[in-house]
């Protein structure tokens, strides 16, 4: 791949970027000598690794892969014979078997997620690349190695810090102990000649210490003579003397010979355990290699995730269909400065992309990302692209990128365009990427005009694909059936005089560079002489232009204006079908709700109607039978009411318009059925007479009853029946209620307002009671509770939730 279009689109720091998230130095070599490849099936192959590696990352984002030594060193002294690996060698072959072990448990459930085709992570969807199969991690795992008995072995050899144990062997024990004694025999042998020394020979705060291994002790200058020995150093002014005495010689000499004996006996324990892992020497490399790719891997996922990149598809470089969904600049996204991203789709015979518009638009931004894309993509690195992202494979990128003038090489701007141009021409082919910023500027511009389209036109015949940027108006007008070349533009806000960064193909760009120099404050003199210097030919274009822009500015609100109308509808829609089926559900739950109640309330009234049957015929004899069968009617009417709605009941629970009732008559609730007496009206409430009970309603819930009056009614739903003798009882006025607010009570007071409330709520047909008791110290809210936990009429109930009342408020569901 051509070096010199890779310096100039930033390769080497994109690169650098990837392998700053390594954790192993291997890792990050590995990375930074990746460079675009050109066979097909193994590029694929690579970014569904990335690709699995990435998925498995989203789905264990707290998990990581274990840290691991750089161990070439060690396999290469493995693979020679008689070397021998040293203690802290030793040690890092434990630290990879241990890591080794960890990756492997680490990766137990790798590739499942491939199988399942997307993470669930947040973020842009994760799916699944062309090509990943389930085995792309797992057959990195089945190269890991898990030797718990080699790690042991090694651990009963070489300690934590990378040093041989005392009890690496029974020999090597013994030394040590007699190296502990002779150090110790020493030191007190030399502690006790030191203070034995006259004053005028001896060092304030003097003591045994070790200058060159051997062992001495501070004397001063003139105490030489008399202490004799040989003398190991000096202090900086001379005045001391570190001589080691000559009782001190021999024991020193034994000492050394003990050291020798250790160094001898750790030589050969070394020895022996280094030839005890040459025969795993495969199994280790093959687990490091594991490592190290998983490293790799695993950083180029990292990359992928802050890129919010996708692998994309790479297709043959004979389908040329191009498309680029989000693409932004990585080097860019990596330093989080906001980043409008591009789409760009190419048919397989549009060839060029002639991309024009204003200056600081983003034009040279883009084309060095479209390189870096196609670079990184082709370098096993997962560009930050879209779901939905195919790419051809191109076997080479030329660039032309930025002023490349040299004075040494005696270069122009204009003669380093040509140089480049001329290596482009050298080599680009049917399967080349040529990017080309500010095509021909530097030289006349009817000059510079003329070679860019020759350029372009023989670029397009040989099949390569060509972005170039431009403000000539010449290379605007090439966009033609057949060319094989198509504009694109970089929006610009003309009001704000402000580039938006956003990519549109189809069109030519304004340079808009007398808008710029406008608002820069250049004197509207010169620029009004100016504007009347532009080629006519060219004011007609831009006037165009930006007819163009303003009619697609305008289109593009309409769109999306009408866009966000069809959303807000298919919202509003939705919301209406939900509502829809939560009212209806609603309906038939209170509906069957209500005929359970009425009919379980009917046989209570039976029973109790029975038992007045059996007391009436006590007392009065024969007489009772015309109230007996009276009564009896009137139940089984009720039972049959219970059966068979009545046809004036409506579905939706209420009337059109209010019914004409009066105070006496009697009425039906709609919804449950029960039947009782008006006993009290307003303008848009009713009070009923049920069962002994008054309920308290909206007018639009009741119905009348033909044949009304104001007789009492056994066939009433809930209450106790009146004695036959027509002393009626009058309960206290009940109204239903959502809520019942229970603060202020004291503990002793909410059983009878909690009743109450309930009493409501069932006959109301309420399904929820909202319980309002405040939080305070407790004690209103615990009575709450055992008082619902005894009631049967409550099937559950629950605190509050957000919105609610929370803790404060205990929300019962009724049976």
């Amino acid at each position: 791949m051509n070096a010199h279009a890779l310096t100039v689109l930033e390769f080497g720091r994109a690169l650098e970027l990837v392998a700053g998230r390594a954790a192993s130095q291997p890792g990050k070599e590995h990375i930074l000598s990746l460079r675009p490849g050109t066979a097909l099936e193994p590029l694929r192959a690579e970014l569904a690794r990335v690709g699995e590696t990435l998925l498995h990352l989203e789905r264990h984002p707290d998990w990581a892969p274990p840290p691991f030594p750089d161990f070439r060193e060690s396999l290469a002294r493995l693979d020679l014979e008689g070397s021998v690996l040293g203690p802290a060698e030793l040690r890092d072959t434990i630290r990879l078997l241990h890591a080794s072990r960890e990756l492997s448990s680490g990766l137990a459930d790798a590739g499942a997620q491939g199988e399942a085709g997307t993470a669930k992570a947040p973020g842009p969807s994760r799916q699944a690349p062309p090509g990943l199969g389930p085995s792309a991690l797992r057959e990195l795992r089945r190269r890991l190695l898990s030797r718990r008995d080699l790690e042991a072995s090694l651990d009963r050899i070489v300690d934590e810090e990378g040093g041989v144990r005392d009890d690496a062997s029974p020999a090597l024990s013994s030394i040590r102990r007699g190296l502990r004694e002779t150090r110790g025999k020493i030191v007190r042998k030399l502690e006790k000649y030191l203070a034995g020394l006259p004053d005028r020979f001896r060092v304030e705060d003097a003591s045994v210490s070790i200058r060159d291994g051997r062992y001495v002790i501070s004397v001063r200058r003139e105490g030489k003579g008399d202490v004799g020995g040989i003398v190991h150093g000096e202090s900086a002014t001379g005045a001391t003397l570190f001589i080691e005495p000559p009782l001190a010689i021999e024991l020193a000499n034994e000492l050394h010979e003990l050291e020798r004996t250790e160094a001898r006996e750790i030589q050969r324990i070394l020895r022996e355990t280094t030839d005890l892992l040459r025969p795993a020497r495969a199994e280790l490399g093959d687990a490091f290699d594991a490592q190290v790719e998983l490293d790799t891997l695993w950083a180029r996922a990292l990359t992928a995730r802050r890129w919010s990149g996708v692998p994309p598809e790479l297709v043959p470089p004979a389908d040329q269909a191009l498309r680029v969904v989000e693409a932004r600049h990585p080097l860019l996204v990596e330093q989080g400065i906001p980043v409008v991203p591009f789409f760009l789709e190419l048919g397989g015979d549009e060839r060029a992309v002639v991309i024009s518009g204003p200056n600081t638009g983003g034009k040279t931004v883009l084309l060095k990302a479209m390189g870096l894309i196609h670079a990184l993509a082709q370098s096993g690195v997962v560009p930050p692209v879209a779901e939905g992202t195919r790419l051809p494979l191109v076997e080479d990128i030329f660039a032309d990128i930025g002023d490349e003038q040299s004075l040494a090489a005696s270069l122009s701007t204009f003669s380093a365009h040509l140089a480049n141009v001329r290596e482009i021409l050298d080599g680009a082919g049917p399967r080349s990427l040529v990017l080309v910023d500010e095509m021909g500027t530097g030289t006349d511009p009817s000059e510079g005009a003329a070679l860019a389209r020759a350029l372009l036109e023989v670029l397009v015949e040989r099949g390569a694909r060509v972005f170039a940027t431009s403000h000539l108006g010449a290379l605007k007008r090439l966009d033609v059936e057949g060319s094989g070349i198509v504009n694109a533009s970089l929006l610009f806000d003309a009001g704000r005089i402000e580039p938006t960064y956003t990519l549109q193909k189809g069109l030519p760009g304004r340079s808009y560079g007398l808008a710029i120099a406008r608002r820069l404050g250049l004197p509207a003199e010169v620029l009004d002489r100016a504007e009347g210097y532009v080629d006519a030919g060219e004011l007609r274009l831009e006037t165009l232009l930006a007819t163009l822009e303003e009619k697609e500015r305008q289109l593009s609100e309409a769109l999306r204006r009408a866009e966000a109308a069809q959303r807000e509808a298919l919202e509003v829609q939705g919301e209406a079908e939900a509502r829809r089926e939560r009212l209806d559900d609603r309906e038939r739950t209170a509906e069957a709700r209500a005929r359970e109640q009425a009919r379980r309330l009917l046989l209570e009234a039976r029973e109790e109607v029975e038992e007045a049957i059996r007391e009436v015929r006590t007392a009065h004899g024969a007489a009772a039978d015309e109230v007996e069968g009276e009564a009896r009617r009137r139940l089984e009417t009720a039972a049959r009411a219970l059966r068979e709605p009545a046809p004036e009941q409506r579905s939706s629970g209420a009337f059109e318009d209010p019914p004409r009732v009066h105070e006496g008559d009697r009425v039906e609730l709609v919804g449950s059925g029960a039947r009782g007496v008006v006993r009290g009206l307003t303008d848009e409430r009713v009070t009923v007479e049920v069962g002994g009970m008054r309920l308290s309603v909206p007018l639009r819930e009741v119905a009348p009853v033909a044949g009304g009056g104001d007789s009492p009614r056994p066939d009433a739903p809930r209450g106790r029946v009146p004695a036959m003798s027509g002393a009626g009882w009058s309960a206290p006025e009940v109204e239903a209620r959502l809520e019942a607010d229970l603060r202020g009570l004291r503990v002793d007071e909410v059983a009878m307002a909690l009743g109450r409330a309930l009493d409501g709520a069932i006959v109301g047909n309420l399904s929820e009671l909202c319980v309002i008791h405040g939080k305070g110290t407790g004690a209103v809210k615990s009575r709450v509770q055992e008082l619902l936990r005894q009631d049967l009429r409550v099937a559950v109930f629950r605190p509050g939730g957000e919105g609610e009342g929370g803790s404060g408020v205990t929300v019962v569901t009724l049976r």
